[in-house]
């Protein structure tokens, strides 16, 4: 099934019953124990996917093929296999090679571009059971916050379609929140992971960066891509990640209802600045409800140009190394595709960004020397304050509202209002950058609903390598948040 027609122009809500969806932990349990059959299961799937066509979470399902390796998967299973994931349909972002099933990248051109090879972390999930339900909708070349897709259309939110989902991994977003699959392989280099988690109202988890394997997912910077995934729960990330990566997480630690000898630090000067009231009044809430829970809750200053100074190194990263990286990967991987046709089926708002930043004589490029300016004072400076924070005074996690406001409407993405601003999808990504731009573990989870209905994320940034602890502190949030009653 190619999942590409036209969406209604309407508001209606689905109902979506998070608590009421098993997640991968208990779909793999339920398949291992027998209660079901992973047969079923993707039928049921099926099912759902064809009623929320109108969502565009997904570019292309193979309907047969899904069958055919859940029906496997059951004779695994019935032969003895103790696989961790087995039977269970993920989605997976149509930036991933998929051996024998098409890969698009984002662009009509490449629809029927079908790899000989999956990227490592498909392998990696499959190895452990998983089946690939399907190849999720993305932005073009995941160049962009909102989910908008020129060549295979909007995604749009689950709980209100005249939504955006955020990007870049739109479609992973929405078909988790909408219960078409447990969980979506997805990819961050600015924020695309936990940017459509926060909007979408589910977990986002972007690893260290270099933990999780990159081969095989399209790039946009060498210095800024991690593959990750969403989920309906941190239980279900650990899980994924603990596959992907390896590492396991202190049952009891992650468990715990309660977060006494936690320390947490937050910087309402660089990351509350720009936020819509009602993120910020739900975020502060968060904050009292960790301390009431037993944790210690630090303000710290990061410095009045730590918003520009980190701002303007990510995005000179993300621009300067793109050419390069996508020039190799076609290579690499033998797409039938090169980086000047590529620029020109680009949308044309976005064509004109790529020539404008990317090209190297473009108007807006950065010269070599500003880039290494970047890498070699720029980013170290950042980090050294981050240090302050981690080392000296010995935060477990830095805590800021994952985007500064709920999900914008579709009509108005291009030029939406933030606290009384008007500015462009780049404010998506302003608490997110950071993360990317010093490669540390960062995770975003649903914090509460606006007065709309609309989600707001809360997201945790932990010290590079410290993948496990922050999946384990995230639980425990994620239990005492549990216990929140609605504002």
């Amino acid at each position: 099934m190619k999942d590409t027609s036209a969406t209604p122009n309407h508001t209606a809500r689905l109902n979506v019953p998070e608590l009421a969806m098993p997640g991968v932990a208990q779909v793999a349990e339920a398949i291992r124990t027998g209660q079901t059959t992973s047969e079923a299961y993707a039928a049921g799937l099926i099912q759902n996917a064809r009623a929320l066509t109108n969502l565009n979470s997904f570019i292309r399902i193979d309907e047969d093929a899904v069958l055919a390796q859940a029906r496997k998967a059951d004779r695994a299973r019935e032969a003895g296999s103790t696989a961790p994931l087995l039977g269970v349909p993920l989605g997976v972002k149509d930036s991933y090679l998929t051996k024998g099933l098409a890969t698009s990248l984002g662009l009509e051109h490449l629809s029927d571009f079908v790899p000989t090879e999956d990227a490592d972390a498909v392998r990696a999930v499959k190895d452990a059971g998983a089946l690939v339900f399907g190849k999720n909708n993305l932005v073009e070349m995941s160049f962009g916050l909102t989910g908008d897709n020129a060549h295979f259309g909007q995604v749009r939110n689950p709980h209100a379609h005249n939504r955006v989902t955020g990007g870049s991994s739109s479609g992973s977003a929405a078909s988790v929140a909408a219960g078409v699959v447990p969980a979506s392989l997805g990819g961050d280099t600015i924020g695309s992971i936990r940017v459509p988690a926060s909007l979408c109202g589910v977990v986002g988890f972007k690893p260290t960066t270099g933990r999780w394997p990159r081969n095989g997912v399209a790039p946009i910077s060498h210095t800024l891509d991690t593959t990750g995934v969403l989920a309906r729960s941190v239980e279900d990330c650990a899980l994924v990640d603990q596959v992907v990566a390896g590492g396991t997480i202190d049952e009891q630690v992650q468990t715990a209802n309660d977060l006494k000898g936690i320390r947490l630090a937050y910087a309402p000067g660089q990351f509350l600045d720009l936020v819509d009231t009602e993120v910020e009044t739900q975020f502060r809430d968060v904050i009292r409800l960790l301390k009431d829970c037993g944790a210690e809750v630090v303000e710290v200053d990061l410095g009045d140009d730590f918003g520009s100074l980190s701002q303007t190194a990510t995005w000179g990263i993300f621009f300067h190394e793109t050419m390069g990286a996508v020039t190799e990967f076609l290579r690499r991987h033998h797409v039938p595709a090169d980086f000047e046709s590529i620029l020109e089926r680009l949308k044309p708002e976005l064509r004109d960004a790529w020539r404008y930043m990317v090209l190297p004589d473009g108007g807006g490029a950065i010269s070599s020397n500003a880039y290494r300016n970047i890498l070699t004072v720029s980013r170290p400076e950042i980090q050294r304050r981050l240090d302050e924070v981690f080392v000296v005074r010995g935060a477990h996690a830095m805590l800021q509202p994952t985007t500064p406001c709920t999900a914008p409407l579709i009509q108005q993405q291009a030029s939406f209002s933030v606290a009384g601003r008007e500015v462009d999808q780049l404010v998506l990504a302003n608490h997110t950058v950071v993360a990317s731009l010093l490669g540390l573990p960062g995770i975003s989870v649903p914090a509460g609903l606006s007065r709309d209905g609309l989600p707001i994320g809360l997201e945790l940034d932990a010290p590079a390598g410290r993948d496990r602890e922050l999946l384990a502190l995230a639980r425990r949030i994620e239990n005492v948040l549990a216990t929140r009653q609605p504002l």
